[in-house]
């Protein structure tokens, strides 16, 4: 993967000042391609996966650009969409809830529910302010609510396709005023690793390591994890394996507990290190308490052949198979994530089995080979649904 990421960066710094190779298919983001995770790692994935048809380039901006040369434009960052002139096919993967949620995790931090509103100045404003919705400094507050209102005002007059990476996701858009023919269900893949997991043994069964992957801030509920851990048999060690800003708040919070002799930070980590933990592990926890839009976390576990315990919120559900490939509980229950981690715990054969069902569906739906078949499907239906012969449809002044 590092050389298509290399490729790609080079391509990335080469194409502002290059002239496009017309009729190909360009991938427009500005996010970075590369390992760092969410988005970053799919972009990745999705290059080393490119087909022929697909350039080796990425856009990061369109503006001054003859849009008309492109068979095809595939936006990842909302801000594209304002710069959309309506004269190629185009189609627009939907990775988090920054379209339509001005904090883009639509989570109530002061309630600690998941937010059901749908934007608008009051409701947000009165959820930032009362419910602790991202953050409260009135600039960037008042900024994040006009980016929003801009960017949904621009999706309801743009005609694409919107790709979201989970149901939970597509749901969302029609909510917020997307029309439902213009939305599509494409689930995320990953590349499987080139290091061979086995599955899981009864000797590191028997190490009782659980495992949390991911950034370290309020909302992945890394927390809840803690105030569970004290609930759970002493010999379970957790390997934490993230970077963030709640880390040094959570540290302090580990002490207090107890947990400095159970708990392994281990910050950052390469492919390599990442290999180790999961392999290493007999069960990864995703307790996310704000609803992930998809979350590939699940999906790397399958690759290793470990079962996930994982939050029932957003579009985890729709990778996770409740008593089949891993165990859903809801968000914030500390009894209930107790006791999953004590059933996978207590029983080697049903975390192993587990493990194997996971690894199986992903390898029946959600390697990126099959990602970009699907994907390949959705361009050819966008193509074929764009008109041959076409004016300006809209223009960048008539979506700001």
């Amino acid at each position: 993967m590092l050389n298509s990421i290399n490729d790609a960066k080079r391509n990335d710094e080469l194409s502002h000042r290059d002239i496009f190779e017309e009729n190909l298919i360009y991938q427009c983001s500005n996010f970075d391609v590369g390992e760092g995770g969410g988005v970053e790692t799919y972009l990745a994935s999705l290059f080393e996966h490119r087909p022929p048809e697909v350039s080796d380039r990425v856009i990061r901006s369109l503006k001054n650009v003859d849009q008309s040369q492109f068979k095809l434009l595939h936006l990842h960052s909302p801000d594209l969409l304002l710069q959309l002139t309506g004269e190629c096919p185009t189609v627009f993967s939907v990775h988090n809830h920054s379209l339509y949620c001005p904090s883009g995790t639509k989570y109530l931090a002061g309630q600690q529910t998941i937010c059901d509103r749908n934007f608008s100045y009051l409701g947000c404003t009165w959820g930032k302010l009362a419910d602790k919705c991202g953050s409260r400094r009135p600039l960037k507050t008042l900024k994040e609510l006009q980016i929003t209102h801009q960017l949904l005002d621009a999706l309801k007059k743009v005609k694409i396709t919107f790709v979201a990476n989970s149901e939970y996701v597509r749901q969302e858009l029609i909510k917020n005023g997307v029309p439902s023919e213009q939305t599509v269900t494409l689930h995320c893949g990953i590349s499987i690793p080139k290091i061979t997991t086995a599955p899981l043994s009864l000797e590191v069964h028997q190490n009782h390591r659980i495992l949390f992957v991911g950034r370290i801030v309020s909302d992945k509920g890394l927390e809840w994890l803690l105030k569970t851990l004290i609930h759970t048999n002493p010999q379970i060690q957790l390997d934490i394996a993230g970077e963030g800003w709640e880390r040094p708040r959570l540290e302090r919070l580990a002490n207090t507990l107890g947990l400095s002799n159970r708990i392994t930070w281990h910050g950052w980590c390469d492919r390599n290190t990442l290999n180790n933990l999961y392999e290493q592990s007999f069960a990864v926890i995703f307790p996310s308490v704000w609803p992930e839009p998809a979350g590939l976390v699940t999906l790397e576990a399958y690759s290793r052949y470990r079962p996930v315990i994982g939050s029932a919120v957003g579009g985890i559900p729709e990778h996770l198979r409740d008593g089949e490939t891993g165990i859903l509980v809801p968000g914030n229950d500390i009894k209930k994530l107790a006791d999953a981690i004590h059933d996978l715990y207590g029983d080697y054969e049903k975390s192993r089995y587990m493990g194997e069902q996971g690894h199986a569906l992903l390898m029946k739906e959600f390697t990126m080979n099959a990602h970009v078949n699907n994907l390949r499907t959705i361009y050819a239906k966008t193509i074929a649904e764009f008109p041959s012969r076409v004016k300006k449809i809209y223009s960048i002044s008539q979506v700001k």
